[in-house]
């Protein structure tokens, strides 16, 4: 069984388990068997915990932490807005010396409890707070996406490819930013004329689902976008981009996944159309947190996942990648590697 599968296997395990104990009551500090150090507790956001993006990559690297460092993690699954504010609550009743949250609905229980509790380390994913005890774990997705985008661009047949979010947030746009980049220089370098549909980069506004779960609405919005001319589709938008592949199934298209590896993650009639995915290296990010914190070394200073460090990157084309010819992998190649030297900056007004 592959770590890709035994992590799902674990996290719905784990989602059934403990949404229980997410409506539970607080416990008293210290009240938990595993209080103390040695011990991590997660919120996740109403996203829950098999969310195929970052509640289910943030898990599955506290599991990897799990591992390696002989902590035990647990996650408080959020099923509603209303479970965020006591789930926080009950992670720092357990009494646990890390606290690490998902996304920016936990961003104001995250500074309340922090404020409130300085002696216990909070991490939060996807989203900045400052505080004294609070680490941002954030990623630089553009620069991701501007390669995605490159590559959309690259394979598209139809010369229209698309991108759509689930609401106008930073963490959203910004890969929607570094998306209609790439496949500008694309244009820039090939002399061609390949649309982006679905973003405006100078007006920051475009197509947006307005949730990050209905997955209708993610294949209605992808089908307008096949409707015209699109062959390769980026939703930024948790389960509704699932709709975007159904889409992609049903017409013959591309997506390209974000968060996680959506070859992996995704159910498996879905693989055929996983063009690549721009992944948040969140695994990595818990794995180094976890350790900083069992040895004593632990900061705010903000964990920013760039292609340098690894933190951001793209998937293989696993199934798809007849569609790449060697000379674009190779440009893509080049252009990452510009990224990294910083010969080419990819910028945007939600960048890190």
């Amino acid at each position: 069984m592959s770590r890709a599968t035994r992590s799902l296997l674990v996290a719905a395990v784990a989602a059934a388990s403990l949404a229980l104990v997410s409506c539970a009551s607080a416990p008293e500090a210290g009240g938990s068997d595993a209080a103390g150090e040695g011990c991590v507790r997660m919120v996740t956001n109403s996203g829950g915990l098999e969310d195929r993006s970052f509640n289910q990559s943030t898990w599955e690297g506290l599991q990897q932490a799990e591992e390696e460092y002989g902590i035990e993690a647990e996650a408080l699954v959020s099923t509603g807005e209303t479970d965020l504010a006591p789930n926080v609550a009950q992670a720092v009743g357990s009494g646990c010396g890390l606290v690490v949250t998902v996304g920016w609905e936990l961003a104001e229980s995250t500074l309340e409890e922090a404020e409130a509790n300085p002696d216990v380390a909070f991490a939060i994913v996807d989203e900045t707070v400052e505080a004294d005890n609070v680490k941002p774990v954030v990623f630089d997705t553009a620069q991701a996406s501007f390669l995605a985008g490159y590559l959309a661009a690259g394979v598209s047949k139809t010369g229209v490819v698309a991108t759509f979010g689930g609401g106008n947030q930073p963490p959203v746009t910004l890969f929607m930013d570094g998306f209609v980049d790439g496949v500008a220089k694309y244009n820039e370098v090939h002399g061609t004329q390949v649309r982006a549909l679905g973003w405006d980069k100078a007006k920051q506004d475009g197509s947006f689902t307005g949730d990050f779960e209905d997955v209708n609405k993610g294949k209605v919005m992808t089908e307008g976008f096949i409707d015209q001319g699109a062959d390769v589709i980026l939703p930024v938008a948790g389960q509704v981009g699932e709709g975007a592949a159904a889409a992609a199934v049903e017409r013959g298209v591309s997506i390209i996944w974000v968060d996680s590896d959506g070859f992996e993650t995704l159910p498996s009639e879905f693989r055929p159309v996983v063009l690549t995915s721009v992944l948040k290296r969140t695994q990595d990010a818990m794995l180094e947190i976890v350790g900083d914190v069992e040895s004593g070394e632990f900061t705010n200073e903000p964990f920013i996942g760039t292609l340098e460090n690894g933190g951001v990157e793209i998937a293989p084309y696993h199934e798809l990648e007849a569609l790449v010819t060697p000379e674009l992998d190779a440009e893509i190649e080049g252009l990452r590697q510009a990224i990294i030297a910083g010969d080419l900056v990819v910028e945007s007004p939600s960048a890190p």
